[in-house]
């Protein structure tokens, strides 16, 4: 009795740089060249610039292209990803399957964090109120502000008195923490001028938490989360202002 193949739910940003990889491999994109820019792929392909950034990221990863910020994506010189060919393609597609896209990420945290700050205004206890501001005031005396970053939120999370959306929080983190698409592209657009403005962001949130104003904590929040978002959508090829008005 024949069985069904178990079906593999391949991520958009994934089957994007398998286009683009093929494209590359058939030579349509000739080695060295710059890529079309993000918005005339975006255009092409009938997605989101967002995902083209995430496949791009992608495709830089596997040694396709060499991303240049302020000047734009060029297809790699040597034999990177190519290399592979299409075997090792699907094999990277296989391995990425739970590489969840970083902007799916941040739109989930956008969905659950500013509620968590909400409550956290309105049911933190001295101790977790105690416990924000510590990890806030770490996050500017060392030189891994993301470690700090991370327990700043969680602190949040655990003190909003809901065990289930702080688990939720958690696991975001871990899944934010553990794709490497996120990773690379942190690499690109944070900085120090960025982690400067994350702190002060942080403040608005805390403050807003210590006055016990849940309407003003869910704002600071969101707004905290959608400078994110912008941050990390900052144009490749944007040579006059690589890294965007922060």
């Amino acid at each position: 009795m024949s069985t069904f193949q178990a079906v593999a739910v391949t991520r958009l940003y994934r089957m994007i740089a398998d286009q683009i990889a093929g494209r590359i491999r058939a030579g349509d994109f000739p080695r060295g060249r710059r890529l079309p820019s993000e918005r005339d792929l975006a255009e092409q392909l009938q997605v989101s610039r967002a995902s083209i950034r995430e496949a791009l990221i992608a495709l830089e990863i596997e040694g396709y292209v060499e991303v240049r910020v302020g000047t734009g994506v060029f297809v790699a010189d040597k034999e990177g990803g190519g290399a592979a060919s299409a075997a090792g393609l699907n094999a990277s597609a296989a391995q990425s399957a739970d590489d969840i896209g970083p902007f799916d990420l941040l739109e989930a945290r956008l969905l659950i964090e500013p509620e968590c700050a909400g409550m956290a205004a309105q049911h933190a206890t001295p101790a977790q109120l105690a416990a924000i501001r510590e990890t806030h005031e770490g996050m500017s005396l060392t030189d891994s502000p993301g470690r700090h970053d991370r327990e700043f939120h969680g602190a949040i999370a655990a003190a909003c008195g809901n065990a289930a959306l702080a688990a939720a929080v958690g696991h975001l983190w871990n899944l934010t923490q553990s794709s490497s698409v996120y990773r690379r592209m942190q690499d690109y657009f944070v900085d120090a001028k960025v982690w400067a403005v994350a702190h002060a962001e942080h403040q608005r949130i805390l403050t807003a938490i210590v006055a016990r104003d849940p309407m003003r904590a869910r704002h600071a929040m969101h707004a905290h989360l959608l400078g994110i978002l912008a941050r990390l959508r900052e144009d490749f090829g944007d040579v006059s202002n690589p890294r965007g008005d922060l």
